[in-house]
């Protein structure tokens, strides 16, 4: 972990929501092939993966199957393998004006950040507690293994993707 007071560069873009043309596809139909189940969060809370926040009370939300590597991997030519996962995430019904912060979001539990080379494999994974400065622990990522272009970071708990955070070197 970093030391009290050490200087951290970060080399990193900013968090990714899923891609605006990616949400159109799984409004209609999910990475695995179904209909997303679209419903009313009615106490709030869901953690939206479009715009990167939890949704309010009486926000209409879809729940769809989502394959972030797979769609980072149709775009870069990578092959991840069996590195691919699908799993559910949570957006908004229908579009919404998405995320644009410099801030890490989505802090509010403990978090594994899994980090892929060019690949698509897996370099290593790091455990990241609600006490911890999730954004010093992600520049120790990056700087921690020159191979890694792309980290995604998942709940612990259900083991979720949130977002991504892609090397900007």
């Amino acid at each position: 972990m970093v030391q009290a007071g050490a200087m951290i560069t970060t080399t990193r873009a900013p968090a990714l929501p899923i891609p605006a043309t990616t949400l159109a596809q799984l409004r209609v139909r999910d990475d695995a092939g179904r209909r997303p189940e679209v419903s009313v969060d009615e106490v709030g809370g869901s953690p939206l993966r479009c715009c990167l926040r939890r949704a309010r009370a009486g926000e209409r939300v879809a729940l769809a199957s989502y394959a972030p590597l797979r769609r980072w991997a149709d775009a870069t030519g990578a092959e991840p393998g069996p590195y691919e996962e699908v799993g559910p995430v949570f957006i908004h019904a229908e579009p919404c004006a998405g995320f644009d912060s410099e801030e890490l979001p989505l802090l509010d539990g403990r978090r594994v950040f899994r980090a892929y080379d060019a690949a698509g494999r897996i370099v290593s994974g790091h455990l990241v507690e609600l006490t911890d400065d999730h954004e010093s622990v992600l520049a120790e990522v990056f700087a921690g293994d020159r191979r890694i272009v792309l980290v995604h970071v998942r709940a612990v708990e259900f083991g979720c993707f949130l977002y991504e955070v892609r090397c900007a070197a």
